[in-house]
């Protein structure tokens, strides 16, 4: 291919939308190519689960899968229907297991892959899983390691080890587990899932390994196993707290300025009232909770709970520029005041998260995480895929 710009667009008509999404399929696949680098010798595999983390499930496979991924996890059977329609040849695992007999028929059609994490998930694929030419049912096995969320206990998986053995009923392709406390590296409960989860894995010798989330590619070591399972480092976000993030941000979330006013010194703005000490250029910019820009975001002196007391921040001009006052459903205000009075007008973008504002430092001023952010993500944007188009 060339190397002339590719983009594609969908979501709202940009000329009337509030907000715009710019997402750079490059920085994905850099950033797959990054995880991939770390998970040697393993096998980098991809969670696209929640519409790719909010980013759209279709181009985000496609890019991953011309990137050289051959392997995606999701949540719900029809996540995987997506992801098949954008990528026919790939292995799919469905994380969530069966939630009956019926389903077994919907995971044949589409040739999905579960993840069976209990003694009733095994039942119903014995009895109604679909077979792949020599391999009977196959799936993978989540075993319990600490988590206490999904997966079969330990004397489960050594029931099931024996039984299986003898009686070949499934094909366990990959056996996984997921780690708690990956993102922070010298937590004891990192090697305590480790010793669990290689006990429980070896019962299981012709099966492939997983335990490595996004931040345990970072723990290294013996803890990529045989393939990693990347999810939010894909997409931008901070793998390991405290460290320099290493990825490329891969989605510019923006909000447009409806209204300019002045609010003088002693008024108040939004939603209870929050005062303004001084004579306030307020830019009335189009994106609110119903967008995913979280009320928890809302400005100082508001009194709501999160991790940064003064609220979050926006970006234009060159310049951060706090939220003012509550976020509200379709409206965030803006403090602009220190700008130049030219410097902003209607129209103009905020960023609300992406180049100049990292993503995890504004879930922190919300009181929470990135995934939060991105799986918040509004239909209301227009959104905007971005490629060069040089790969071949």
């Amino acid at each position: 291919m060339s190397s002339s710009h590719v983009s594609a667009t969908a979501g709202c008509d940009q000329r009337v939308a509030g907000g715009r999404l710019t997402i750079d399929l490059d920085a994905l696949a850099a950033n797959y190519r990054l995880l991939a680098e770390h998970s040697t010798p393993a096998e980098p595999a991809a969670v696209v689960k929640a519409d790719a983390y909010g980013l759209g499930t279709a181009p985000v496979v496609r890019a991953l899968a011309a990137a050289g991924c051959r392997r995606f996890f999701v949540a719900l059977p029809e996540e995987g229907v997506a992801v098949r329609r954008a990528a026919p040849e790939a292995e799919i695992y469905v994380f969530n297991g069966l939630f009956g007999p019926e389903a077994a028929a919907f995971y044949r059609e589409a040739r999905l892959l579960p993840v069976l994490n209990s003694q009733s998930d095994l039942s119903i694929w014995e009895a109604h899983g679909w077979d792949d030419g020599d391999e009977p049912r196959p799936c993978a096995l989540h075993v319990e390691t600490g988590m206490n969320r999904l997966g079969l206990t330990p004397d489960r998986t050594r029931i099931l080890a024996q039984e299986n053995a003898l009686t070949g009923a499934l094909t366990p392709r990959m056996v996984i587990s997921h780690l708690a406390c990956a993102d922070t590296p010298d937590h004891p409960m990192n090697r305590q899932q480790l010793k669990s989860f290689q006990l429980l894995s070896s019962l299981f010798p012709d099966a492939e390994s997983s335990l490595a989330n996004s931040a345990g590619i970072f723990l290294g070591g013996a803890f990529l196993c045989d393939a990693t399972r990347s999810g939010i480092a894909l997409y931008g976000g901070a793998p390991v707290n405290g460290v320099e993030n290493p990825m490329r941000p891969v989605v510019t979330a923006e909000t447009r300025v409806s209204q300019l006013r002045q609010v003088p010194a002693g008024q108040s703005v939004s939603y209870g009232a929050t005062p303004v000490a001084r004579d306030t250029l307020v830019a009335v910019a189009a994106t609110g909770y119903a967008d995913g820009y979280h009320r928890a975001a809302s400005g100082a002196g508001v009194p709501l709970r999160r991790s940064v007391p003064e609220g979050a921040a926006g970006f234009i001009a060159g310049h951060r520029v706090p939220v003012l006052g509550r976020v509200t459903m379709d409206l965030t205000l803006f403090d602009v005041t220190a700008l130049r009075p030219d410097a902003v007008k209607v129209g103009d973008y905020i960023e609300l998260f992406g180049r100049n504002m990292p993503i995890d430092e504004v879930a922190a001023a919300a009181g929470t995480i990135a995934y939060e952010l991105l799986t918040a993500l509004g239909r209301r944007y227009h959104r905007h895929y971005v490629q060069s188009g040089a790969s071949a």
